[in-house]
């Protein structure tokens, strides 16, 4: 009796069976992970500036009509995650930037007529939910993820710019207006510079004088942000109009949660 061989056919099913999930592995391995390549923006591009006006206001009716081709562009960046190792650092944030955006639209279209996007968070009765920015409506390279996720995990702890803060928007009054273009890695920096100028100058969500500033509670939420190269007069004072006295009273107005429309 020839053990050996009875051996090795014994094995042969195993053994092909283990050749096949390790080359199915191999070839599906960056499945659901990361584009190599950052894509376009172009459709959520065209989609603002047919639905959002130079001021922030959102027209959320006309993202309804578009409703396919919002959808179209949440479905291309949830299958091309950016790919931390290739993509620049522009690239990363112009697209995190975009997706928050993007998803924010499509939670509000979703669920229209709304008041409020703090009213959601009853409204969809998900258990064991803090707030309507933990729920997780998306995947991300196949991973379930929430908005507060995109903001708190990745812009803030990755990318240390405190500039994010205007850049995306929270669907309310008081937040920083919607630009109505695309964040792109090309022009990255002048929109982040357009977008703190607009909204650190704008009389109805900061009113600045030199002794005295009443401004965004945005400022008193994430202070820390802003006070890693300095005060927050200082930060301010790069992008105000009106220069603050370092010794300026400052205080901060209350923050108008219903919908930009």
């Amino acid at each position: 009796m020839n053990t050996k061989h009875d051996l090795m056919n014994s094995l042969r099913p195993f053994l092909l069976a283990l050749f096949s999930v390790l080359l199915f592995s191999c070839q599906n391995s960056n499945l659901g992970v990361a584009g190599s390549t950052p894509q376009s923006h172009q459709i959520w591009d065209q989609l603002l500036k047919s639905h959002v006006k130079p001021d922030g206001t959102v027209d959320y009716k006309g993202f309804i009509r578009d409703k396919a081709k919002l959808d179209q562009y949440l479905k291309l960046i949830s299958e091309n995650a950016p790919d931390r190792k290739t993509w620049s650092k522009n690239q990363q944030m112009a697209y995190w930037i975009n997706a928050y955006n993007a998803f924010t639209v499509k939670l509000i279209v979703d669920n229209y007529p709304v008041e409020s996007i703090r009213d959601l968070g009853p409204k969809l009765k998900i258990p064991l939910i803090k707030d309507v920015w933990h729920y997780k409506f998306f995947k991300i390279g196949g991973v379930e993820s929430s908005l507060d996720e995109i903001e708190h995990s990745i812009l803030r702890k990755e990318f240390e710019e405190p500039r994010i803060h205007f850049a995306i928007n929270c669907a309310s009054v008081s937040c920083p207006p919607l630009l109505n273009e695309a964040f792109t890695a090309e022009k990255l920096e002048a929109q982040l510079t357009k977008v703190a100028t607009t909204f650190i100058n704008d009389p109805s969500r900061n009113k600045i004088k030199a002794d005295q500033a009443q401004i965004s509670s945005i400022f008193s939420w994430f202070k820390g942000d802003f006070t890693k190269k300095g005060t927050l007069i200082d930060f301010l004072n790069l992008y105000s109009k009106v220069k603050i006295n370092p010794n300026a009273n400052i205080s901060h107005l209350d923050y108008d949660w219903n919908l930009n429309e």
